[in-house]
């Protein structure tokens, strides 16, 4: 079978995923609401184990049976990280490690629902891998907010911005050393995403990183509103 090249936005291949997506997700919660604080949190760890679990079989995958190359398929983007590693936040609940995943999984992880870059559509292997991840990071971030009742602070906003840069401080010696574009730090996306609006490189980078902390920022103002009418 022929597979369909790169995934279009507006596509139907890009909309089904997210409106299943949707509708799963309603559906869950709805579900774990009802149930006892074991339950929901046994579906929370499995949650997590499904998509990190997913994340490990692709790259081993990849390895021992595809052309796996170090400068581009390393789990080392953002969202492939979280999604390698989600597994430890919903087995311990860290309260902390909410506090820096939230802001990354509704700005980073996002932003790759609404733009995707696949080169391979349906119904290739990384299709259904980048959609497990997107998706996946996306009902478990809900998960822990409307049903785990985890919220953030103000302190969080600039808790997750800190250790984001570290972590892309990182990310610029492997780029250096592998000659690689992990995140998107030396060239933007061939897909096209908003980073096409803010410039050439490296005036994207700049911009992004003065926009971070006031992107964070609205994330936090429900939370915050919310916490003060209640209050």
């Amino acid at each position: 079978m022929l597979l369909s090249q790169r995934v279009l936005f507006g596509s139907f291949e890009h909309l089904l995923p997210i409106a299943l997506a949707i509708i799963l997700t309603i559906l869950l919660i709805r579900f774990s609401l009802n149930q006892e604080e074991t339950v929901q949190y046994k579906i929370f760890k499995y949650l997590g184990v499904f998509v990190s679990g997913f994340m490990l079989i692709f790259h081993l995958y990849q390895i021992g049976f595809e052309d796996y190359n170090i400068t581009a398929d390393l789990p080392l983007f953002l969202c492939s990280f979280m999604a390698l590693f989600i597994f430890v936040f919903t087995t311990s609940r860290k309260y902390w490690l909410f506090e820096i995943l939230l802001f990354w999984i509704i700005l980073g992880t996002s932003q790759g629902v609404i733009t995707p870059d696949i080169e391979v559509g349906f119904p290739s292997f990384d299709y259904f891998r980048y959609w497990i991840v997107h998706l996946g990071l996306l009902i478990i971030i809900s998960y822990a907010i409307v049903v785990l009742k985890m919220k953030p602070k103000l302190k969080s906003v600039f808790k997750s911005f800190l250790v984001l840069q570290l972590y892309m401080i990182v990310l610029m010696v492997v780029n250096y050393l592998l000659e690689a574009n992990y995140s998107y730090l030396n060239e933007k996306p061939i897909s096209g995403s908003v980073l096409d609006y803010l410039g050439d490189w490296p005036y994207y980078i700049i911009k992004v990183q003065l926009l971070l902390v006031p992107a964070f920022m609205l994330i936090y103002l429900p939370f915050f509103f919310l916490k003060k009418k209640k209050n």
